[in-house]
């Protein structure tokens, strides 16, 4: 039997495709996989692994190389992304927010003497990034947030928190959105960039999880943080419509995780219930079990076809913003239920720390809930097709 569930496109992505996604599955069975167990415990966040990832080239796979970066597009993007987190979602996760918020947001709105003074550095890794948009009282109502940059000369001060935010402690640099205008106007927040070590700049709270554990999660303090209008990225009042788009491309991300999420689950199961006996033949002879795994396979390839029509619209600089909301949904759902399946299966032993998909089931959780939870997918999709 076939245990190993490889669902390729209906399209030929070429044999560097191919060649990208073997290099991320052996550059994380070979730094990752020995450490899963270990990171997830001691809630450890590997800042090196993420260097070691950026002299693989997957810390700048969208950036171009003028800049430093791979310059590729989102078929390989997502094809590291989901390498990566069928192994340890907890890196997945921090390779994808450090691409696609904070490096993407300053490709995509920086003018060329930020891109040249950026992006070489978080491309290669020697820096990494985070994305500052939720607060404590703002989530998926962004437009309502408390943290405020006021211009004073040529520069600007910056006071609040931001909080649930991907390396949030050990970042180099940040993309931040504050509001500069009236709370709850779409053109009254802008975007700044703010390196580590600008005064007034700290880390607050690290957040203590119930899964990816080996992706920090924590505040960024700002305390009468004097950053230079060069910081600026775009026109002021732009911050707000920036973020919403780069969270179109960001929500390919997530689907991206939640596809390595399903399949590291899905193989596991697989795996298990042709060696598991039970009543003299294996458990997947049992139709319980075979329904179980056949839902499984169905779903994933349906979330893998979602993610590559993002994909192709993306790479074409098409309007994607409700397939992106589709891909998300879908796919961050489908890793919830298949890794709760796959617990299932495994029965008792699918409930300890010796097998992989205890850990599949904590990490698949926060798919559904970081980048916009499911519920805001489905008022994004309405809003795309009334």
């Amino acid at each position: 039997m076939n245990t190993e569930l490889h669902l390729g496109p209906v399209f030929d992505l070429g044999e560097t495709h191919a060649m990208i996604k073997q290099s991320a599955h052996d550059f994380a069975q070979q730094y990752i996989a020995p450490h899963v167990m270990d990171w997830d415990e001691r809630q450890f966040f590997p800042k090196k692994i993420l260097h070691q990832a950026g002299e693989m080239g997957f810390m700048g796979i969208l950036v171009p190389e003028i800049y430093g970066g791979a310059g590729l597009g989102y078929f390989e993007y997502t094809a590291i992304i989901e390498e990566i987190s069928k192994v340890d979602p907890s890196i997945g996760l921090s390779v994808a927010a450090h691409n696609s918020l904070c490096t993407n947001h300053i490709l995509q709105f920086g003018n060329e003497e930020q891109k040249q003074r950026w992006l070489p550095k978080l491309a290669s890794g020697e820096w990494i990034g985070a994305w500052g948009l939720t607060e404590h009282n703002t989530g998926s109502d962004a437009g309502g947030m408390n943290a405020t940059a006021v211009r004073d000369g040529n520069d600007w001060i910056i006071n609040g928190t931001k909080n649930f935010i991907t390396h949030g402690s050990s970042g180099d640099i940040a993309v931040i959105i504050v509001r500069t205008g009236q709370k709850g106007d779409s053109h009254g927040m802008s975007a700044f960039v703010v390196e580590r070590g600008t005064p007034g700049f700290i880390s607050g709270k690290k957040e203590n999880k119930l899964g990816m554990r080996a992706s920090e999660t924590a505040e960024l303090v700002f305390d009468q943080c004097r950053v230079s209008n060069d910081n600026l990225l775009g026109p002021v009042g732009d911050g707000f419509i920036q973020s919403m788009k780069i969270l179109d491309g960001g929500r390919i991300s997530i689907a991206a995780l939640s596809l390595g999420i399903a399949r590291g689950a899905y193989n596991a199961a697989l795996a298990y219930s042709s060696e598991r006996v039970q009543f003299g033949k294996p458990i997947n002879k049992f139709q319980g079990i075979s329904f179980k795994l056949a839902q499984m396979a169905t779903d994933i390839e349906a979330s893998e076809l979602l993610m590559h029509k993002a994909c192709y619209e993306k790479n074409l600089g098409r309007k994607m913003t409700k397939i992106s909301a589709m891909c998300k949904l879908f796919a961050s759902e489908t890793c919830v239920q298949v890794a709760n399946e796959a617990v299932q299966i495994f029965g008792g032993y699918g409930y300890s720390k010796e097998f992989p998909v205890e850990k599949f089931y904590r990490d698949s959780k926060l798919c559904t809930i970081g980048e916009g939870t499911s519920e805001i997918q489905k008022v994004v999709i309405a809003k795309q097709i009334l």
